[in-house]
């Protein structure tokens, strides 16, 4: 029991870390698009969309590799690990580094290169050119903070990684904030190059912060390495990260493929280029960024996950990850299927309250419904990487791409924005059904959907039925002044309602509570 209530409690600390940040992210995005403006926004977005291709470049799945070797190395319950695991742990960590920087550099000079061409005959738009070239300065530092970022996941010293997540969102947020009072007024180029600058710096802080713990960590935890241990771990990292950096590779390009399309399919509808860029900004830089908002609670969770599956996967202790599974499903399910009423509910407020934007409020209306799928998938995709299936999880990714690519091309040009929410809902549920039935059938999992799935329907459908009128006619909200507060309030009491009738309906049990509290009371007793 130590281990699980070690479990949730870096879960615990990494998910109140995670809502904080995300709060700080979604409050600077809506700022960040008042001083651009949604035509700013789409550009933007377009630019992270062909600089994630880098990334993926960049990183090459490093952070997964670390993660699993260093798990399975490590004894869970050790404070101080021996000089047998500390000779392996490091070479894990020399290996990594030198794999890290090679990708990183190389994806810098590719993408400072080609900044230009990409700019121009990618995007259609050489406003982008500085913002590119401004990103690929920062890919080397982000390739080696990867590699750290995995090693302090696979030790479970996760706060080390929330210390550089911290200082990175603050360094972001200051800065970004500096560069655009000054750079935007100069037009939308200036403005892009303040946001992916300001976001540059801030990769190089995090990696800072990241290597003095590491520095410190090592210090602290290894012990002289013996001699028999000092062999390279090169190649054992590579057959597992090379593998995933493939299919990332391939899942990132038809992203990006996918994304660039968009903007074309929307012209050839016969909305302007700049009207095209307005609505994908809309769309992908200000709606995704909210539905995915509350995701920061599970994604701490399910991140955790990757090294606990790998080591129950290791010592093959399949009960356990079943009753792991089984778990996941029951609150990712809960949760989300929740989150989205909410957002159904409130959608037209959310909507102009926070972005003043009606049609940010329809796309938010017509696309909270797959919210249990998009929280449920990503919590699954965890799992099974921690249970050898990631290229799996990366074969899945590239049929949805696909199909997503072909949708956008077909549809796009006979019905506008329209038919990509169409495409969005095809691709998400084909996603998120591949992935599930996996799972299932590799741990062997029988599902629960009255318990998971339509008792939380039930829930939310009565919660929003029951609290909707009253926030209509003011009965419950007339104290609360302004807009905003009227909507905090609102979701509030309509999530309180909703527990409430979670309770009622049995879709939490009092043996689940107890499972809780017995986590949280666990001292010394081991599973």
């Amino acid at each position: 029991m130590r281990r699980v209530k070690r479990y949730f409690l870096n879960a615990l600390l990494l998910s109140g870390v995670s809502i904080l940040m995300q709060t700080v992210s979604v409050s600077f995005n809506v700022y960040v698009s008042g001083r651009v403006g949604a035509e700013g926004m789409g550009l933007l977005t377009l630019i992270f969309t062909v600089t994630g291709f880098a990334t993926t470049l960049a990183a090459s799945g490093v952070q997964l590799a670390v993660v699993k070797m260093t798990a399975e190395v490590i004894p869970y319950e050790e404070a101080r690990i021996n000089a047998t695991v500390s000779g392996r742990v490091r070479n894990v960590m020399r290996a990594s580094l030198l794999y890290s920087t090679f990708f990183g550099v190389l994806a810098a000079v590719l993408l400072f290169s080609l900044a230009r061409v990409l700019a121009i005959h990618a995007l259609g738009d050489v406003r982008a050119l500085p913002s590119l070239r401004l990103y690929a300065v920062s890919l080397p530092f982000i390739a080696v903070a990867s590699a750290l970022n995995g090693y302090f996941s696979g030790v479970r010293r996760v706060h080390k990684n929330v210390a550089a997540r911290l200082g990175e969102q603050g360094v972001k947020v200051y800065l970004t904030s500096l560069l655009l009072a000054s750079l935007a007024p100069s037009g939308v180029t200036y403005a892009c190059a303040a946001v992916v600058g300001g976001g540059a710096v801030s990769e190089m802080i995090s990696l800072g912060i990241s290597a003095l713990l590491y520095i410190r960590d090592r210090r602290k935890f290894f012990v002289s390495a013996r001699e028999s241990e000092k062999d390279s771990a090169l190649k054992p990292l590579i057959s597992i990260a090379f593998p995933v950096a493939l299919s990332t590779y391939a899942r990132s390009a038809l992203l990006t493929v996918e994304h660039l399309a968009i903007p074309w399919g929307l012209k050839q509808y016969g909305v302007s280029s700049s009207a095209a860029l307005a609505s994908y900004g809309i769309l992908h830089g200000m709606v995704f960024p909210l539905l995915l908002f509350p995701s920061a609670v599970l994604s701490s969770f399910a991140g955790l996950l990757i090294p606990e599956m790998a080591e129950c996967h290791a010592s093959g202790q399949k009960r356990r990850i079943e009753y792991i599974t089984a778990r996941m499903f029951q609150v990712s399910l809960i949760f989300s299927i929740g989150v989205a009423g909410i957002f159904v509910c409130f959608s037209h407020e959310i909507g102009t309250v926070i972005y003043g934007s009606t049609e940010a409020a329809e796309h938010i209306r017509v696309l909270a419904p797959l919210i249990p799928l998009m929280y449920l998938d990503g919590a699954v995709d965890s799992i099974l990487k921690g249970l050898g299936q990631q290229l799996y999880s990366m074969k899945v990714n590239i049929t949805d791409s696909l199909t997503g690519i072909l949708m956008v091309v077909i549809l796009l040009p006979h019905m506008g924005i329209r038919g990509y929410r169409l495409v969005i809902f095809v691709c998400e549920a084909l996603n998120a059904s591949l992935s599930i039935l996996k799972l299932l059938e590799v741990t062997g999992l029988r599902a629960n959907p009255l318990r998971w799935i339509f008792k939380p329907l039930l829930a939310v459908v009565g919660a929003t039925l029951l609290w909707r009128p009253l926030v209509d006619h003011g009965i419950l909200l007339s104290l609360l002044a302004d807009g905003r507060s009227q909507l905090i309030g609102g979701i509030i009491g309509a999530a309180l309602v909703y527990l409430i009738f979670i309770l009622l309906l049995g879709s939490i049990s009092r043996e689940d509570i107890g499972w809780a509290r017995g986590i949280l009371r666990a001292e010394k007793r081991t599973t």
